[in-house]
């Protein structure tokens, strides 16, 4: 055997066990949360290192409880999980129409300072969202949009746009300058060749970009702690998850079950947009 054949057949090897490695890693612990899902807290109490549920044990009384109303002594999940949709969706919408113009002006427009402002849109993304939390409540509160969903999504439209702005910025610089020209000399005007030309193209990038906002207005969990807290009927899951951990009385089953009811829409959404996304997140790497 050849010193290369002996290379390849090591690094074959080498390979599936490092992606068998990652997929236990990643699944294991999603699996177990899945399964104490369904477990009854008798039979957890009774085998908690178990990793099958019999068919006897097999439960939905926890989702039921979960998703169930508070006023029907439930947790309210589903209300929560209606608050989050709207805030998450809400962020996308403003971000992009926020990062689209930002992002194809700085990869077309020639301006003084032009690169730094690229460089500072990132930068600002940098910093600890602990930084902003205190004046951007306070400045809201006099405003009169602390304890509101607008509000949120307008802080989380503060947090996203930059790196919304850098992303897509990267995409738009792939794009054939020639396009837009040949758009311009057919009397297409700027607004017209955005719209009809360099937005269609750019889908891919637009999908990641809104599902990476999503996921983050989807989990964030310190600013709306600061501005809902006062007001459970605004809850968003991650604030209800939090008052599931800190309960005494909440089976940990309970707590297993809104951990999968916050986890699934992202991992839906993910898997419906995943060749999208992969698209998305890659197509500024090509600056030939």
């Amino acid at each position: 055997m050849t010193r290369t054949q002996f290379e390849e057949r090591l690094f074959g090897v080498l390979r599936w066990v490092t992606i068998a490695f990652l997929a236990v890693i990643t699944i294991l612990p999603f699996y177990y949360m899945l399964l104490l899902s369904v477990k009854p807290i008798d039979s957890l109490l009774l085998d908690p290192g178990s990793l099958w549920v019999s068919g006897k044990d097999f439960t939905l009384d926890t989702y039921r409880q979960v998703l169930k109303s508070s006023a029907d002594g439930g947790q309210g999940f589903l209300r929560m999980m209606l608050n989050s949709a709207l805030v998450s969706l809400a962020t996308v919408v403003l971000t992009l129409a926020a990062s689209v113009p930002g992002a194809y002006a700085i990869s077309r427009l020639r301006f003084f300072g032009g690169r730094q402002v690229s460089a500072l849109f990132l930068a600002v993304y940098l910093f600890p969202s602990t930084l902003l939390a205190v004046p951007l409540f306070v400045m809201f509160a006099k405003l009169g949009l602390s304890g509101n969903l607008v509000g949120l999504a307008i802080v989380y439209v503060a947090q996203t746009v930059p790196v919304s702005i850098y992303m897509l910025k990267n995409y738009f610089i792939t794009i054939p300058l020639s396009i837009e020209e040949a758009a311009a000399l057919d009397g297409a005007t700027r607004w017209q060749t955005v719209r009809r030309v360099v937005l269609p193209l750019a889908m891919p990038s637009l999908m990641a970009t809104g599902l990476y906002v999503f996921m983050i207005a989807w989990n964030e969990f310190l600013f709306a702690l600061l501005f809902l807290a006062a007001d459970p009927d605004k809850w968003t899951v991650s604030l209800g998850l939090q008052q599931l951990s800190n309960g005494i009385e909440v089976p940990k089953t309970v707590l297993m079950a809104g951990s999968v009811v916050l986890t699934i829409p992202v991992i839906v959404l993910f898997y419906a947009a995943e060749r999208l996304l992969t698209e998305g997140l890659t197509s500024g790497a090509d600056k030939s």
